[in-house]
């Protein structure tokens, strides 16, 4: 198995799709780092060698990636939360925060539905 930038992408795959492991590699960036490592695009993980092996890790090293692309990623979102502004609100509350409406769907940014009872009438 082989391990680019501390993830273990499987070896049973074609490169391609293997790549599609590392969070912020998608299907053309990881074409892109086959590519530009001289790597065959439709080779499998099993069948690379130590040196093309090498060649993406240093391929991979010109992109965020991982764990530096989730910590950006975070602070992103924690400036707009900082700044205060309608994007930031959203994500302080936990709302859609593109536009989407929230009166019939949104079950996923809102979470699981929270029953409020009615008020009993008071009998004479």
């Amino acid at each position: 198995m082989a391990r680019i930038a501390g993830i273990d992408i499987p070896k049973n795959k074609r490169g391609v799709i293997s790549l599609t492991y590392i969070f912020g590699v998608g299907k053309s960036r990881a074409l892109k780092i086959l590519e530009k490592a001289g790597v065959d695009q439709n080779k499998k993980v099993s069948e690379w060698n130590d040196s093309e092996i090498s060649k993406i890790r240093e391929a991979t090293g010109s992109y965020t990636i991982e764990g530096e692309l989730r910590s950006e990623t975070q602070l992103n979102i924690k400036r707009l939360m900082d700044i205060g502004c309608n994007r930031g609100i959203r994500h302080r509350s936990g709302l859609p925060l593109r536009g989407q409406r929230t009166k019939n769907n949104s079950r996923t940014r809102k979470g699981k539905r929270k029953t409020v009872a009615n008020k009993k009438k008071v009998t004479k």
